[in-house]
């Protein structure tokens, strides 16, 4: 249980997010009214995507240095579970955009950004499926991935900030912690970051585990 204590740690804090944001009280804003409980739930995915392919860069590049299989392995099934939470991400986003903007999908920097950066990690997949010699598939993987990480900062963390968006945070919007974050919300906030990057890092985990286990099968 010792070396497990991480997943339930992750688990829980996921189980007190959904709790609160459920029934927990939030600050009352105009506009975002009670749909700014979403954020408990969008904004952590997207957190935990980011640090999850941050670990599969770093994996990757641990791969061109060292030519091991394992961290190549790590790197892919690490983009795989990124990948996941930035669409579940975006569908929670699109759901809480339609109640607060109008529309599933809005003309803003930060979306269009978002969609640019899930097609280049589509193409990662695409291009690892493509070659069929491990080494190869390995070498050309860690390179695009290490460009796939670079273009994902740009386009979701750079570019946002240098024109106007809704996003808060962004072209002059306040961001979370001085706008949307009060004391009773903030705690419940930071649990949800933590806990769905535990959960990330546990699903990857269990990825590579059966991966293993049917490549000795």
């Amino acid at each position: 249980m010792k070396r497990h204590w991480w997943k339930a740690l992750g688990v829980f804090l996921i189980i007190i997010s959904i709790v609160f944001g459920l029934l927990g009280e939030v600050q009352a804003l105009p506009i975002l009214n009670e749909t700014i409980r979403v954020l408990y739930y969008h904004v952590p995915m997207w957190f935990s995507m980011v640090a999850l392919m941050l670990g599969s860069l770093i994996f990757s590049i641990l791969h061109l240095r060292q030519g091991s299989p394992k961290s190549d392995l790590i790197a892919n099934e690490a983009a795989k579970t990124g990948f996941l939470l930035a669409t579940l991400g975006l569908i929670t986003g699109s759901i809480w955009a339609r109640f607060t903007w109008g529309a599933f999908w809005v003309n803003d920097p930060k979306l269009n950004g978002t969609a640019v950066t899930m097609l280049i990690y589509l193409a990662y997949f695409v291009l690892r499926n493509s070659v069929e010699d491990p080494q190869k598939k390995g070498r050309l993987a860690g390179v695009y991935n290490i460009f796939a990480f670079v273009m994902m900062i740009v386009f979701i963390g750079i570019l946002p900030r240098m024109t106007d968006s809704l996003h808060p945070g962004n072209g002059g919007n306040p961001g979370f912690n001085k706008y949307d974050l009060d004391s009773n919300m903030r705690p419940v906030f930071y649990s949800a970051v933590v806990g769905w990057i535990l959960m990330g890092v546990w699903i990857t985990n269990l990825r590579v585990r059966v991966k293993n286990l049917i490549a000795n099968a």
